[in-house]
C-alpha cells in the first residue's frame, strides 16, 4: 500500500491577501507563492515546505459567507502555544468558540471572514 500526506488544500477566499496575512501572524507560515490561477483568478500559497494552504479569490472575487459544512467542516491547525494563537484570533476582529481541553489536546474553533471554520488545537501546553 502506498504511503500518503496531506500536501495542500486549496480554499476560496474573498480576500487573498488578508487571509495570508492573518495565518502568516497565527501559525508563522511563509509565503511559498502568489500569482495568476485557474479560471483567472488569484492565488497566495501559504505555509512550510513541505505543506500549505493555497487562498484562491476567483475573478469578482467571492462575496457573502459559506454556510458551515457546505462543502467542509472545518480545518485543524496544531499550534505550539493556544493562548498566544487565540490572542491573534482575537485581534483579527475573530471570535473564538467551543473551547474544549480532552485528551489528547486543547482546542478551540473560529470562522474567517468567509464563514469557513477553523480548528485550532495544541497537543503540548
Amino acid at each position: 500500500m502506498p504511503s500518503a500526506r496531506l500536501e495542500h488544500a486549496n480554499i476560496r477566499v474573498s480576500d487573498p491577501e488578508r487571509s495570508a496575512a492573518f495565518f502568516t501572524a497565527l501559525c508563522g507560515w511563509r509565503e511559498r507563492w502568489r500569482g495568476p490561477a485557474i479560471d483567472d483568478g488569484f492565488s497566495i500559497h501559504l505555509g512550510t515546505e513541505s505543506q500549505y494552504i493555497v487562498f484562491y479569490a476567483p475573478p469578482g472575487g467571492h462575496s457573502g459567507r459559506f454556510e458551515k459544512g457546505v462543502p467542509l467542516q472545518h480545518i485543524g491547525i496544531e499550534v505550539d502555544d493556544l493562548d498566544a494563537a487565540e490572542q491573534i484570533v482575537i485581534a483579527a476582529g475573530l471570535e473564538p468558540f467551543n473551547h474544549a481541553d480532552y485528551e489528547p489536546g486543547r482546542r478551540f474553533y473560529f470562522y474567517d471572514w468567509d464563514g469557513i471554520e477553523f480548528e485550532v488545537v495544541s497537543y503540548g501546553g
